[in-house]
């Protein structure tokens, strides 16, 4: 089965790695740390910190990248993205960083080319907000946080 692709220009900084998807059905193309040859950067349990990637792209009007956790981190060390998931408007054009948090109780070194986020490349749409006095009424109405249900 073939997917769209939408072409995305990527600027890369000197050492500096190409996103790249793990598998051919991968949604989210890998993030990788770009600290420098040898160069290590520690978290501190509880902390977080900004995170290079060296990574730059130009995305196409009416889209957006979303910079998410990878599992495999989240689950063997407790490490997540803090604001997940990061957005990347398609108008910015800075390097990507990526705002890691060690969610453990031990530090988390990271390694220059380490994979530490995955990014997914996603259409938009932006919306038209109208104020007015009332809106339509619905069988949920205002219940909120656990109102349908566990």
């Amino acid at each position: 089965m073939k997917t769209d692709t939408v072409e995305i220009k990527v600027q890369l900084n000197e050492g500096a790695r190409l996103p790249v998807y793990g598998s051919s059905q991968a949604a989210g193309a890998d993030l990788c740390a770009c600290l420098g040859i040898g160069l290590t950067m520690t978290i501190e349990p509880h902390k977080w910190a900004m995170v290079p990637t060296g990574v730059r792209i130009s995305l196409p009007a009416g889209y957006e990248a979303q910079v998410r956790p990878r599992s495999g981190l989240a689950a063997k060390s407790g490490i997540s993205v803090l604001n997940s998931p990061g957005t990347v408007d398609s108008d910015y054009r800075g390097e990507i960083k990526v705002i890691l948090i060690n969610h453990s109780d031990v530090p988390f070194v990271i390694k220059d080319g380490d994979r530490i986020a995955q990014m997914v490349v996603a259409r938009h749409e932006t919306a038209s907000f109208t104020v007015v006095t009332s809106l339509d009424e619905t069988a949920r109405g205002e219940g909120g946080f656990g109102s349908t249900g566990i």
